[in-house]
């Protein structure tokens, strides 16, 4: 028990980063990825962790190395037009994604309680901004690293499905290639929601964060930390274990579906609801009751670090004060922003948009956002006058540009077959 609690204390931004992750938009993505296509893309959840863990290492390296979030590094390294411009789309596509995944846990809430849409989606929206303005740093963050946890329960739902083993073995290690419109927007959106934009700023944030935290700066920009060889191991393992524990969810989301639902031949989620109530007569009462759990634990995680990552972006670009350890009048833009995408999100949902399909297009958003952030962030994390000798190893830059190279050509070949081209 006692080696237990060692090891979950050593769990910081990484960890909580990679299930952030596996958010409501992920979810759904991977439930529509189990029921488009069965097992034949399982492999994805493997071949991208490599990838994940170069790009967020190194986004949690500039961060650590240099007091200052990622918007702040392009802000200081790259014209203002690159800043604005990466940050607007990186607003977008958070404020979209909020107003997806407030939608469907307020969906899967009232599918559980029988209570009101418009109720739950006012509920988990006032909760999510309160909590990040009103909680202080240390326990909110304790809280975010729980909560992760909920997403534990598609380990067990996979399990209770039976899933062909052998079947799925052979697809893991047998990548699967189609021309078709919706294999290229479905290998998008996988590659969006496990390499999100989102993410990269977070966790170079939330390594600054943690170095206020322990008294190692006053705040960020303000000055260099020193950062030993221990810590930076430590950033590694925590990037490692928070990366694989987010693909390995993600598999277990794509088992749960391609069991049943493609196994019933239901291909085209249009709902939350459907989604869960589907695995209700084909895997059981408790398996939908885990399912949904599962949608709305990880939303209550999620949703503050998308708003979060959102607000110390626009906080940089602008030059304001920014972060959760501060009270909401240090940083009011911060909060105000949190405040703004969230609330943004929220009324997205009165437009009668489908929260299922809203969040797989979210994802598809963040796969082309991602292409050209994961090029400055490899630019910026080999040049010595930002990380100085800690430059990128040679894995990272290898795994770092092929997430780079596979993204783009995704999205090239993505938009193409939407064109009729190919």
């Amino acid at each position: 028990l006692r080696r237990i609690k060692s090891e979950y204390k050593k769990l910081g931004p990484g960890f909580i980063t990679g299930a952030a992750d596996d958010d409501p938009s992920g979810i759904a993505t991977y439930s529509i990825t189990g029921a488009q296509f069965g097992y034949k893309l399982t492999f994805l959840a493997w071949i991208t962790i490599p990838m994940m863990i170069a790009i967020q290492e190194t986004c949690a390296r500039i961060g650590m190395l240099t007091g200052t979030g990622l918007a702040g590094v392009i802000k200081k390294y790259y014209s203002r037009k690159i800043l604005y411009l990466a940050v607007s789309l990186l607003f977008i596509a958070n404020t979209i994604n909020i107003g997806a995944n407030l939608g469907v846990m307020a969906a899967s809430i009232e599918m559980i309680t029988g209570v009101n849409f418009i109720f739950w989606l006012i509920i988990v929206t006032i909760i999510t901004i309160l909590a990040e303005i009103l909680i202080p740093y240390k326990i909110y963050f304790g809280i975010l690293k729980f909560t992760s946890f909920f997403l534990m329960v598609y380990i067990l739902t996979s399990f209770m499905v039976t899933p062909d083993w052998i079947v799925v073995l052979r697809n893991l290690i047998t990548p699967y290639f189609s021309m078709s419109r919706d294999y290229f927007m479905t290998i998008v959106g996988f590659l969006g929601t496990s390499i999100s934009p989102y993410l990269f700023f977070w966790q170079a944030s939330e390594e600054v964060e943690d170095e206020i935290s322990a008294g190692k700066i006053k705040d960020f920009a303000e000055s260099k930390p020193f950062v030993s060889g221990r810590e930076l191991k430590s950033m590694r393992r925590d990037t490692d274990v928070g990366m694989i524990f987010s693909q390995m969810i993600s598999f277990f989301i794509v088992l749960t579906t391609a069991s049943t639902l493609f196994a019933h031949g239901i291909y085209d989620i249009e709902s939350p609801s459907q989604a869960a109530l589907a695995l209700k007569p084909l895997a059981g009462d408790f398996t939908y009751l885990l399912f949904t759990i599962g949608i709305v634990g990880i939303g209550l995680q999620s949703i503050p670090v998308l708003a979060g990552s959102s607000a110390y972006a626009v906080s940089e670009a602008l030059g304001v004060k920014e972060g959760l350890s501060k009270k909401f009048s240090q940083a009011k833009i911060f909060y105000l922003t949190i405040a703004t995408s969230t609330i943004i999100g929220l009324f997205i949902n009165l437009l009668g948009i489908n929260t299922i399909r809203a969040l797989f297009y979210a994802a598809i958003i963040n796969g082309v956002v991602a292409v050209p952030l994961i090029f400055l962030i490899m630019k910026l994390g080999s040049n010595e006058q930002v990380v100085g000798k800690n430059v990128s190893s040679t894995k990272t830059k290898f795994f770092g540009w092929m997430a780079f190279v596979l993204m783009f050509f995704a999205a090239v070949f993505m938009f193409l077959s939407m064109a009729g081209l190919i």
